[in-house]
Parts: structure tokens; sequence; C-alpha cells
């Protein structure tokens, strides 16, 4: 198993990424009221993207043995509640309920901190509130 985990790693990686940007580049062709939103492309890669993140960090968890809701897994336990809450102000910002500009950017705002905050507990592995 321990084989995998570097591709493994690398393949979480770019998801990762790729969701970052492509949720950014929506939001910035929400805002400009472009075409582009209602290509099929944009409306089927983030899905699949982040299909593949969910079935990666997955993978990962059984390869390094990191449980969330774990003594030592509390830092991927908030990771993961960070996840939902992100996901929960995706839904803010990109969703097709007609919502206030000032919701949207403040929940734009929000969710790209959310983010830094994911990178953060991914790359030190140390929980932000500490709660074991």
């Amino acid at each position: 198993m321990a084989a995998w985990y570097s591709s493994v790693k690398h393949l979480h990686l770019l998801t990762v990424t790729l969701t970052a940007v492509m949720f950014v580049l929506r939001f910035y062709w929400l805002q400009r009221g472009s075409a582009m939103l209602q290509r099929r492309w944009v409306r089927i890669v983030p899905h699949i993207n982040d299909t593949l993140l969910l079935l990666s960090g997955i993978l990962l968890v059984v390869i390094t043995h990191f449980y969330p809701f774990t003594p030592q897994g509390v830092w991927l336990t908030e990771k993961l509640f960070g996840v939902i809450i992100y996901i929960a102000l995706g839904f803010v910002v990109l969703g097709r309920r007609p919502r206030a500009q000032k919701v949207r950017w403040i929940a734009f705002i929000v969710a790209v901190a959310v983010l830094v905050l994911i990178y953060k507990l991914a790359t030190t592995k140390v929980p932000l509130l500490g709660i074991v």
C-alpha cells in the first residue's frame, strides 16, 4: 500500500488545485455574467474532479491510517469539517438560487479563507482548535 502513497497524494494535490482554480474561475464568470458558466464542460468537470478528490482522500486515509474522530486524527477531523463548510459556502457562492451580490462575495471570501485553513491543516497536521 505504501507504494501507492506518492501517486495517490499527487492525484489528491492535483484535484485540490483544480477544485480551487475552478471555484475562483466560476465565481469570476458569475460576477462577469459570462456565458462560460453555461458550457457543458464547466458544469461537468468540477463534479468529476471533486469525485476524484474525495476518492483520493479516502485512499489516503486507508493508506496512512490517519482516521478522523480519533486522537491521532484530530487535524483530519478539523479538515473534514472545513471541507463540509467549504461545500456549504460553495452552494451559497455558486448556487442557482438568487442571492444578493454582497452575500455571494462574503461567502466567497470566507470559502477562500476556509480553503487556506484546510491547506494549513493538511500540510502541518496540527489541529487548529486542539480539541481531542
